[in-house]
């Protein structure tokens, strides 16, 4: 089974999250994980969620069926199959724990991400 991620953000309304998790549902797909937050101060809407299709539904498909959400919330929006490596530049300050244990993760798989280079200020 694939896992998917969906990434969110838009103006701060009334039922978005019924929206979002209403088009999952109707599509097979069950949450795994789920994460949102409301910027008070710039009136903007984040989430990202994790799921799954129960039925098969193929990204490509996922996509175009959620545009009519994108479109009726004015949404910026993206759903990955979690497998996709985001590409990540890291920035680091004078300690060098911090940047070897990230290292360390990627390494051993644990930071499913791509980096494509490393900036420090020393």
């Amino acid at each position: 089974m694939t896992n998917f991620v969906l990434t969110v953000s838009c103006k701060s309304t009334r039922g978005i999250v019924a929206a979002i998790t209403g088009y999952l549902a109707d599509e097979g797909c069950y949450i795994t994980d789920s994460s949102q937050f409301d910027d008070m101060e710039t009136g903007l809407f984040f989430m990202r969620l994790t799921f799954i299709s129960q039925e098969g539904a193929t990204l490509d498909k996922l996509k175009a069926g959620f545009e009519a959400v994108k479109t009726r919330f004015g949404m910026e929006a993206d759903i990955l199959d979690s497998e996709h490596r985001m590409k990540v530049l890291l920035m680091v300050s004078r300690f060098g724990h911090c940047l070897n244990d990230l290292l360390y993760r990627w390494k051993i798989g644990a930071l499913p991400i791509e980096i494509v280079g490393v900036v420090s200020n020393q």
